[in-house]
């Protein structure tokens, strides 16, 4: 039986040193990365290629770039991400600062109990009185020694690496906090942060033995606006966009964003994370709506204006067959048109001969088909690259039992040439 292609998850990442510190709520596997990465400089007969992923989520092309001792740069605007990404490229730090660093942090928390925080509801739903005087305990010890150090970003992660552990709510398949599904083991938060740092000890003795040198470098960039890099000077792009599917990327972290204080409640993602982030969820655009068919008009969408207009038509129609009535038609038209723009400055930093691969999946909101890879390849060629094709890797969502259409979604790889 031939073995599932599970390259466009993250799911072997779960397995790897470093990688595994936080599960990103979307991904693609490190040894793949690597194998495309030495496939590449050795074709091009070049060992000092430079490789970026303009959505560096929590790392991973970064991560396996410095494995194997290529210079990457990255991008991540969601705050959150990466403030975690950022740490996990800082592996080159001292082992023993972390340990100590980290036992110093448990030794505070604990003598320093007083009484929990006020923390918004979603927190208060998924912890118990315990382990919300634990995580208030832990987050003042963590304001006591906080610095600018490597040893301190790592042990910050090690706690909001932990929030999941130590919650008895259950999680979604892609991460999203259910209140009401109970897990029947729940760590104490302490033991979570302790047993997390000791995972994070372990895999920095193991990345550090790969005696490589760190050569990634993580920008606070949003990769719709025009990046800080030379013209011209990226040999291959690995990365994966988000979806047209509507999912939130947002509201995913919004347990960890509530317990760290950085929101209050599900409408603060609107202006804390969500205005940094490629609209692909209907939750971004309602305020868009009006324009939508204004957006399509947009020179940059003009090798797909016919068809993304017939689409978007189609999704205006079919909503009022729907209960929620969500604005699927103005996500796919600024969906696009953000893509549109990530091409442009994509073609600026590639060289002529460079090679970029987007992990992607199709999309049918309330059944009506978009056709993403081939949209994607338009807008790459009318932004100045010379061709794509697409390579699929397996069937999406054929397993689901809720779903409410019938149309065959793919996911795979679209490659395009500089």
């Amino acid at each position: 039986m031939k073995k599932k292609d599970l390259s466009s998850t993250f799911q072997d990442n779960m397995s790897l040193p470093i990688h595994r510190w936080y599960r990103y709520t979307a991904g693609f596997s490190a040894e793949w990365v690597e194998q495309v990465v030495n496939e590449y400089s050795k074709k091009n007969e070049n060992k000092n290629i430079v490789v970026l992923d303009p959505f560096a989520g929590s790392g991973t092309t970064l991560l396996a770039c410095d494995k194997i001792g290529v210079t990457s740069y990255g991008y991540e605007s969601h705050p959150l991400v990466n403030r975690i990404a950022s740490a996990k490229l800082m592996w080159d730090v001292s082992v023993d600062s972390v340990s100590d660093l980290a036992k110093e942090v448990i030794i505070y928390a604990k003598e320093n109990e007083t009484t929990a925080d006020t923390f918004p509801e979603i927190v208060t739903k998924c912890y118990d009185e315990s382990n919300l005087l634990q995580i208030t305990s832990l987050k003042k010890a963590l304001k006591h020694y906080e610095n600018n150090s490597k040893e301190y970003s790592i042990v910050w992660v090690g706690f909001v690496s932990m929030l999941r552990a130590a919650s008895h709510a259950g999680t979604a398949t892609w991460q999203y906090v259910l209140p009401n599904k109970t897990k029947a083991k729940v760590s104490g938060a302490y033991e979570a942060f302790e047993k997390q740092i000791d995972i994070m000890v372990d895999d920095i003795n193991q990345f550090q033995s790969y005696n490589v040198q760190k050569r990634s470098t993580l920008l606070m960039q949003d990769a719709r606006e025009k990046s800080t890099l030379e013209d011209n000077s990226i040999d291959l792009v690995v990365t994966s966009p988000p979806y047209a599917n509507n999912y939130d990327y947002a509201d995913a972290t919004r347990l960890e964003l509530s317990v760290l204080g950085e929101i209050r409640s599900w409408g603060d993602l609107q202006k804390v994370i969500r205005p940094g982030l490629v609209r692909s969820c209907s939750q971004m655009v309602s305020k868009e709506k009006p324009k939508t068919y204004e957006f399509l008009k947009d020179p940059l969408l003009t090798p797909i204006y016919d068809e993304i207009y017939e689409v978007c038509k189609s999704l205006e129609a079919e909503k009022e067959n729907h209960g929620g009535k969500k604005n699927y038609y103005t996500m796919i038209a600024l969906y696009f048109l953000d893509l549109a723009k990530i091409w442009q400055d994509l073609r600026r930093v590639c060289k002529e001969d460079s090679l970029v691969c987007f992990v992607i999946g199709d999309s049918a909101p309330y059944g009506v088909y978009v056709p993403v890879d081939e949209w994607l390849g338009k807008l790459a060629v009318n932004a100045g690259f010379k061709e794509y094709w697409f390579e699929k890797t397996r069937d999406r969502n054929v397993k689901w039992k809720n779903r409410k259409h019938t149309v065959p979604l793919k996911e795979g790889r679209l490659w395009v040439r500089g």
